[in-house]
């Protein structure tokens, strides 16, 4: 699907793009942008923390960046955060744009959540991730990347509805 005509990153630039969105009833009345944030980094399942380990370790041999493990704190989830590899980038009260800058690619993901229909209750979270290559070696490195990337975020967003509803 598209970028949503909303989000924050409709005035970036980028090479790549998806978006894979979820509709469910909150219980929750208000839920805010920094909610999305900590939901994003507390409902990943195990397997995705093992994926991530594993790519720590290969990208570290090639210099470029990796989630060094950090002592469990909380966040506020505004911009300049850093919380592991991602940057928390820019926010509104219903949208949280979290990513990073390397040398082969930078790349950030969308999470937005938006009443469908005008309804408190019913919700739409759309998760966008938009990546701009810097050389042929980011092109090279999200090759491999991408279909895991197709599999995990849609796996997240799950597990963020899953805790939301």
């Amino acid at each position: 699907m598209k970028i949503p005509e909303k989000s924050l990153l409709n005035t970036q630039h980028f090479d790549y793009s998806d978006s894979f969105e979820k509709e469910f009833v909150s219980k929750q009345t208000h839920i805010n942008s920094s909610e999305l944030g900590k939901l994003f980094f507390s409902s990943g399942s195990p397997w995705i923390k093992k994926l991530f380990s594993l790519r720590n370790k290969i990208v570290k041999v090639f210099g470029l960046k990796a989630s060094e493990h950090q002592e469990k704190k909380e966040y506020n989830y505004e911009p300049g955060d850093q919380i592991g590899l991602f940057k928390v980038l820019e926010k509104n009260d219903h949208e949280i744009i979290i990513g990073e800058d390397d040398k082969h690619l930078n790349f950030r993901v969308s999470l937005m959540l938006d009443n469908e229909n005008n309804q408190q209750h019913n919700r739409k979270l759309t998760i966008t991730t938009i990546v701009t290559y810097n050389n042929w070696w980011g092109k090279l490195y999200f090759f491999p990347v991408k279909p895991f990337h197709k599999m995990i975020v849609p796996s997240m967003l799950n597990g963020i509805v899953k805790n939301l509803s």
